[in-house]
Order: structure tokens, then sequence, then C-alpha cells
């Protein structure tokens, strides 16, 4: 079962998204468009592409396919029956379909490279921390030790713990973060 809280931590994890109110509703947008919003009966509206729609009616059976003026915009769900991965992967394929093309390709290539090697930043950060430094064009340490502390934190998915793992990993190299 999940919560409002697990659907924002999922929402706000995407680059750019923003969580304001539809309607009374808790609503997610990016760059003023919506993605996800809970009803007041606790389903989850997403909009989805026609594919991403179907599976998603046949993993869930208590979802509904959302239509308006009789096209299909995507799915809704009882909140309650959908689980934390589900949700997760769901509101991501929401967001895709929602941003901008090239915002969405910057975060596809971003994963993309927290995938490849190349980069010499620490597996201990985690895949958010990572995703976000990449998306900010910080790939190695040195580059790292150009920033501060309160610049990491403000990139959204690098936390206090990334950021103690990479003053330590800095450490070991003779660098620190910029004053």
């Amino acid at each position: 079962m999940t919560t409002v809280t697990q659907l924002r931590k999922a929402a706000l994890a995407l680059p750019e998204a923003e969580e304001g109110t539809h309607f009374g509703m808790v609503a997610f947008s990016v760059r003023g468009k919506g993605f996800a919003s809970v009803m007041k009966d606790g389903r989850v509206r997403l909009y989805l592409p026609r594919e991403e729609t179907e599976a998603a009616l046949a993993a869930h059976p208590t979802g509904e396919r959302l239509e308006r003026m009789g096209t299909p915009i995507g799915f809704s769900v009882p909140l309650a029956d959908v689980g934390g991965k589900d949700l997760n992967a769901l509101v991501r394929a929401s967001w895709f379909s929602r941003a901008p093309k090239r915002l969405a390709a910057s975060l596809a290539a971003a994963e993309a490279a927290a995938d490849a090697p190349g980069g010499d930043l620490p597996a201990g950060i985690g895949r958010p921390a990572t995703q976000a430094l990449l998306g900010a064009g910080v790939t190695t340490l040195e580059q790292v030790a150009r920033h501060s502390r309160a610049e990491l934190l403000a990139l959204h998915g690098v936390g206090p713990k990334a950021v103690r793992v990479l003053s330590e990993a800095l450490e070991q190299r003779g660098l620190a973060l910029r004053g």
C-alpha cells in the first residue's frame, strides 16, 4: 500500500517537477503540464501513452482507463492498490509522457551515463545523486571539488549522505569541496 507521501517523493525526484493543487487535489506538473494527481477518493491519476495505459490496466485490476471526450489520456488506480516500485515506474512514465522532449532526453541521457563507466563518482552516493550530478555535467571528483556543499545540496537528488560520501572520497584524493 502506498501513500501520498510516497507519490510526492516519486514525483518530486524528477527534474522540474512541481507540486500544486488542481481542483483541490494534490497535483504534480512539469513545466505547467500535469502528470499525476490524487483525487479526493484516494485514486491516483496518471497521464500515460496508450501502450503504457494498457500495461498498467493489465497489471492493476482495480485500475481504470482515463478518457477525455472519448480519447484515452491515462490511467487511474486507488493509491492503496499499487506497490511502491510500480508507483515509481508509473509516475516516471507519466512524467516522461508530459515533459518537454529536451528535458526528457536530458534525464534519459543522465540515466544512461550513470550506468556507463567513465566517471569516478563513488557508487555509495546512490543513483539519485549520481543522476543529479551527471545532469549538472559533473562526472568526476575533480569537478565535484569545484562546488560548495550548498551548491551540491541544491541539486535535487543530492542529500547530506551523498555530500558526506563525496567529501570523504575527495579527502582520500587530497581534495575538498569549495569553501
